[in-house]
């Protein structure tokens, strides 16, 4: 998972942009895996992956059940409280655990106390989130909020009061900051980047990630700016389909040349609170079985070297992702990088290309002109 290092303020030309470093560290599944504990947790808490995705009382901000790999450092309060999030493009609600909170998930990370803060300003407003493995209660207060250097004033944000179960007990992030449209927010709560983009705090009104490969660093969130040095490739824009989440149409997946799945088109979500490709359960069948893997994703890794890349169609171009970024290796155990989930939308069937799919591309999230940019890594 990847820890935001130090949030510094960096200009890359002119104007106002703010550079989010990034620093991974293990997953929840390696290391819940290096205990021993991995096949009982499994069966203890069942998930719906599809959860998130489906209209209702609130969104659920985590998408990734055990893989989740990027996050970073904010400040809430004056002076600052420190946390560590999840940068979501796939929720938009802002929250942290608070001191209101005594459940064992809430006591193991930081919590926000709305006492030690100046700038606090409380609600009677209440926020509900639903997850595949629980649900978080809490209350809605106003705060500064310090994104890299960027103090967004007044920013509501939810203040945990319950967690129930124990999956966030076993995450090293405390909370998760949404980056979707406000449309999918709970409670009606602005997002923070558009607060960022009212209050005129960026330069652009747009944000670009950038998620390094393997074990490298150098991965960052940037507010406001694109980076010249990761698109020399040139970037593929990208309109999207519904301003929800960040949702494009593609036309079709293909190996070898020849369509596999989407092939009548389909919807996806780009979202960097995924590491896994998210794929339809008729879908992910016939992808394990064109790529020789079980029912369960596991493959020789000695039969992963004649693999060939998947070919995502979209908006009239090929976007590959090769083997080298769809196979997970743990261990010496290999696995596909592929997770089932049936979402039906009147567009049709939805995939979510999470960090698997980032990983090959700096990517653009445009609010200006509602687009996401590509550019080959």
């Amino acid at each position: 998972m990847k820890l935001l290092l130090l949030l510094a303020l960096v200009g890359l030309a002119q104007g106002l942009q703010t550079r989010v470093p990034l620093r991974r560290m293990k997953s929840l599944r390696q290391r819940l895996q290096e205990q021993g504990l991995l096949e009982s947790y499994l069966e203890q808490h069942p998930y719906n992956l599809a959860a998130k995705y489906f209209p209702g009382i609130a969104v659920e901000p985590l998408e990734n059940y055990m893989d989740d790999e990027y996050f970073g450092t904010i400040s809430i309060g004056t002076p600052p409280q420190e946390f560590t999030v999840v940068f979501d493009t796939g929720s938009s609600n802002l929250w942290v655990p608070s001191v209101f909170c005594s459940s064992p998930a809430c006591r193991n990370h930081n919590r926000f106390n709305p006492a030690e803060s100046s700038t606090f300003l409380s609600t009677n407003d209440t926020l509900f989130i639903a997850y595949g493995t629980g649900s978080m209660t809490g209350v809605l207060g106003y705060d500064t909020v310090d994104v890299a250097g960027i103090n967004v004033r007044n920013q509501i944000f939810g203040l945990a009061e319950t967690e129930p179960g124990d999956f966030f007990y076993y995450t090293p992030f405390d909370g998760i900051l949404g980056l979707a449209f406000p449309s999918i927010a709970s409670s009606g709560a602005t997002p923070v980047f558009d607060n960022m983009m009212i209050e005129n705090l960026v330069d652009r009104h747009l944000f670009s990630v950038y998620l390094s490969r393997d074990s490298q660093g150098g991965s960052f969130v940037l507010f406001g700016a694109i980076d010249p040095y990761y698109t020399t490739q040139g970037i593929s824009w990208i309109p999207l389909s519904a301003e929800t989440y960040w949702q494009i149409t593609m036309e079709s997946v293909s190996v070898n040349g020849a369509p596999v799945a989407c092939s009548s088109g389909c919807q996806a979500i780009v979202d960097t609170g995924t590491t896994l490709l998210a794929v339809p359960i008729r879908a992910l069948r016939t992808l394990l079985s064109r790529l020789g893997a079980s029912s369960s994703g596991e493959i020789s890794c000695e039969a992963t070297r004649n693999l060939p890349d998947l070919i995502f169609h979209i908006h009239g171009k090929e976007f590959p992702v090769p083997p080298r970024a769809y196979v997970l290796r743990s261990n010496g155990y290999c696995t596909l990088g592929l997770q089932g989930m049936d979402v039906p939308t009147e567009e049709g069937e939805l995939w979510i290309l999470g960090d698997v799919f980032i990983r090959e591309y700096y990517v653009i999230f445009d609010r200006a002109n509602n687009k996401v940019g590509l550019s080959r890594l």
